[in-house]
């Protein structure tokens, strides 16, 4: 630490507390209204999906609590674990028998009777080592070959290993922080520019290599050209925004999540939010999210080091870039890609590693310069 630089604690950012707070509230209220039906159905048990949620709620308190008395200049030494950790899960998925097929992709690794979504831990894995590393290369990151190789080397690895699943979602959110984490570092303009150029056309070509892929871009462009089949999500979802009017039928009285939408609960949470509180309910919904991401910038910025500005800065990116995916395609904005709506959709990884985030982003602004 700089001998000339005095640091001390403070209070933990209480507006980004109280934001996380009530993103979560929204989430256990919703999970229980959209999934009560299909948890009946399944289980014949009403409760059966909320009941674990508030398990992975309380779970996910205590862990972003515990994370706020860890200081965050200990987690340097799990970056490198981290990174190896991921690389073996990921490589696990590919065992027959511990990687589940759910949807078509091998994403869940099942371990002891329990099952987990292996990519939500490899992005916090990738931004804390690519933190950890960038912040010591700070000085050399203008040279492309001592600063950037390998960083990009760890994250095309990720990335092939995300794109066996396969999870182009992930992979792309993935590459997405690695040149924003670059660009905050202080990398070369040209370098990101040459980068983005070779990735463009290797998602292009990834895209049509896989005939799912295409349909979903060309039902986002004209959904109701097979209503029945490729835009049949889509079409529903903008069905649930339209008859929730600007205040909703009502938290409880929407039809959509009656076998209509598919997992109301987890990738189309918002659209029973807009159906059920209308425009109103979607608009704090995104409001919440923008002051997420005004807060977790501005941690960043007040970071007392190199280390903390870049930490904060791509956990916040984690948060807020797979929100506004999952909130664009439900709205018809983008194609659809199966990523939940984080601290609102149900399930328990994807929580519990938001949670993790926002407990580091705690610690992080408790410190100051």
């Amino acid at each position: 630490m700089d001998a000339a630089i005095k640091y001390e604690e403070r209070s933990p950012d209480l507006i980004l507390l109280l934001v996380t707070l009530v993103l979560v509230t929204i989430g256990t209220a919703m999970i229980y209204s959209s999934s009560s039906i299909i948890a009946l159905e399944k289980f014949g048990d009403s409760r059966f999906f909320i009941k674990k949620q508030i398990v992975f709620v309380f779970l996910g308190m205590v862990v972003m609590v515990l994370m706020t008395k860890i200081p965050y200049e200990h987690l340097k030494k799990l970056a490198y674990p981290g990174l190896l950790l991921a690389i073996i899960l990921l490589s696990l998925l590919l065992i027959p028998g511990l990687g589940l097929k759910r949807g078509g992709a091998t994403r869940w690794l099942n371990v002891g009777g329990i099952s987990f979504q292996v990519t939500e831990m490899v992005k916090i894995a990738v931004v804390l080592f690519l933190s950890h590393f960038l912040a010591r290369k700070a000085t050399q990151l203008k040279d492309f070959r001592r600063g950037v190789v390998f960083p990009l080397f760890v994250t095309l690895l990720m990335i092939s290993l995300i794109l066996l699943q396969p999870d182009f979602g992930a992979a792309v959110i993935v590459f997405t922080i690695f040149l924003f984490m670059l660009c905050i570092a202080g990398a070369r303009i040209r370098h990101m520019l040459m980068l983005l150029l070779m990735f463009i056309p290797a998602g292009v070509i990834l895209i049509l290599l896989k005939g799912y892929r295409m349909a979903r871009l060309t039902a986002f462009l004209d959904p109701w050209k097979d209503a029945h089949n490729t835009g049949f999500q889509i079409i529903q979802s903008l069905l649930s925004f339209g008859s929730g009017g600007a205040f909703g039928v009502g938290i409880g009285d929407g039809v959509q999540k009656l076998f209509y939408l598919p997992e109301p609960h987890t990738d189309f949470i918002l659209s029973i939010i807009a159906e059920e509180s209308g425009f109103i309910g979607v608009t704090i919904v995104i409001v919440m999210f923008a002051l997420f991401a005004l807060r977790g910038l501005m941690i960043s910025i007040k970071a007392p080091d190199f280390f903390g500005t870049l930490l904060a800065a791509g956990l916040t990116l984690v948060i807020t870039i797979q929100a506004f995916i999952n909130i664009a395609g439900v709205m018809g904005l983008i194609p659809l890609k199966g990523l939940v709506l984080p601290f609102l959709s149900y399930g328990g990884t994807a929580f519990m590693m938001s949670m993790i985030s926002v407990g580091i982003l705690l610690n992080i602004s408790s410190q100051a310069k």
